[in-house]
């Protein structure tokens, strides 16, 4: 799972460092990014299994691995450059604003995602362990407060307009649904 967001995040910043003036992420903001998103990866290992995964023994795919990271990668970039788009074609974002908003994005998909691709059924057929919801949860709220406190100053953060909370959730529905429509399209595609 964090291949693939690493994966996706670091080829978005790279495109979008090609046509942006600025970097689209401070480092500090970077760290704060790796640090939210690992806390419910984390928690996966409290996680329920699937019973199709522990009928027998599996060893390790590095080309699954490597495809799984390849294609949910691409559907991350994918989003983070529609949030590039939303944030300086529609909203008008200034640095700040655009450094926030990405990271707000980044960090809530990165960990809503988890929650879709932790098992091959329906986000909705295969519940989390509580560990892993309440970790998850944790991160989103406090990224979606983040911005709005003073601590704000010292990740370089600026309160975003509601406007922008309207778009976020937006993409973020969206991509839910695409990981999810990707993800079957993915284990039928491979043979894990």
């Amino acid at each position: 799972m964090a291949t693939s967001a690493n994966f996706g995040n670091m080829f978005s910043m790279a495109g979008a460092s090609l046509f942006l003036p600025f970097l689209p992420l401070l480092p500090k903001q970077i760290l704060l990014t790796n640090l939210l998103t690992d806390l419910p990866e984390m928690a996966i290992a409290t996680d329920r299994v699937d019973s199709e995964f522990v009928q027998r023994p599996r060893h390790w795919d590095i080309k699954f691995i490597r495809k799984f990271m390849i294609t949910f990668g691409i559907v991350s970039s994918f989003f983070d450059y529609l949030t590039f788009a939303a944030l300086l074609f529609l909203l008008h974002a200034n640095v700040a604003h655009f450094r926030t908003g990405w990271f707000m994005e980044s960090v809530i998909s990165a960990s809503l995602i988890v929650l879709i691709i932790r098992t091959r059924q329906s986000f909705i057929k295969s519940k989390p362990s509580v560990s892993l919801w309440v970790a998850t949860m944790a991160v989103v709220l406090a990224t979606l407060l983040l911005p709005y406190t003073p601590v704000k100053f010292l990740f370089g953060f600026t309160s975003m307009p509601v406007e922008f909370l309207v778009v976020l959730a937006a993409i973020l529905v969206l991509y839910i649904l695409s990981a999810e429509a990707t993800k079957r399209f993915f284990y039928r595609s491979v043979n894990f």
